[in-house]
């Protein structure tokens, strides 16, 4: 799938647990080496140490690579363009690039338009220090505002298999062909359905939940997190697996 401009697989990697070590410079090195061409993080992420080491494991950002950051969490006043503009800057230095090859607004802020964070973004974008931009947890009425000032390439809403209010967004992303970034994609819990499922494909609970996702809609790409190259590369088996009609209704209740 196109994240923008870039062809990705469609399962990433979330980092909001990861701290500035030399194991996890490594890991994220790893990472990419197996094959996760997608890596999700954010100013606020572990109080920027996951930006840090995205950019000492990742300076310059490889090939067919995406590393997406976020700005203005936090609540009111949070989505101010001077807010916003200092969050951008310090993701620059964090990341060790000239350009974030995708950028959030994390959260619509309560006291500012939606359409004045993002016209700040957009500075951004025009100057060349952002390239594609993205929202996150909003509704269809949002991104059609949203998509009046900029063009929305990707929209990350908190679904998973047992968390469902954003269906119709994700419909609605599945039909405008912008990509739709599930987080906490695992957070669903195991069901008898699941664990019945990841036996028959002699799987994981886990690849399952990942596969019913992949199943649901072709613009989807989970970002499950870790901290452990073992999982990593057993979430990017879920690609393999193909769910039946049936056993995808099943899962889907």
């Amino acid at each position: 799938m196109k994240v923008g401009d870039v062809d990705v697989r469609r399962i990433g990697l979330g980092t909001n647990r990861l701290t500035h070590t030399r194991e996890n410079v490594a890991l994220i090195r790893a990472a990419v080496a197996a094959g996760v061409q997608m890596i999700d993080t954010a100013h606020l992420y572990t109080g920027g140490q996951s930006e840090q080491t995205i950019g000492e494991a990742l300076s310059p950002v490889p090939d067919g690579c995406v590393v997406a950051t976020k700005g203005g969490f936090g609540g009111a006043g949070r989505g101010r363009p001077e807010v916003l503009r200092e969050e951008i800057e310090e993701s620059l230095r964090g990341l060790r690039t000239d350009t974030i090859t995708l950028y959030y607004l994390h959260r619509v802020d309560p006291q500012t338009p939606l359409e004045e964070s993002l016209a700040a973004m957009k500075e951004d974008q025009d100057r060349g220090r952002i390239r594609h931009i993205g929202i996150s947890e909003v509704g269809i009425e949002q991104i059609e505002r949203a998509r009046k000032v900029v063009t929305v390439v990707a929209v990350q809403n908190q679904y998973n298999l047992a968390e469902r209010k954003y269906d119709s967004v994700v419909d609605y992303c599945e039909r405008e062909g912008i990509v739709f970034v599930p987080f906490y994609p695992l957070r669903a819990g195991r069901s008898a359905a699941v664990d019945e499922i990841a036996r028959r494909h002699h799987a994981t609970p886990a690849q399952v939940m990942l596969a019913w996702l992949l199943h649901r809609s072709p613009v989807m790409l989970p970002i499950p997190g870790t901290l452990s190259l073992e999982h990593m590369k057993e979430n990017l088996g879920a690609l393999k697996i193909q769910l039946t009609k049936p056993e995808y209704e099943s899962l889907s209740g």
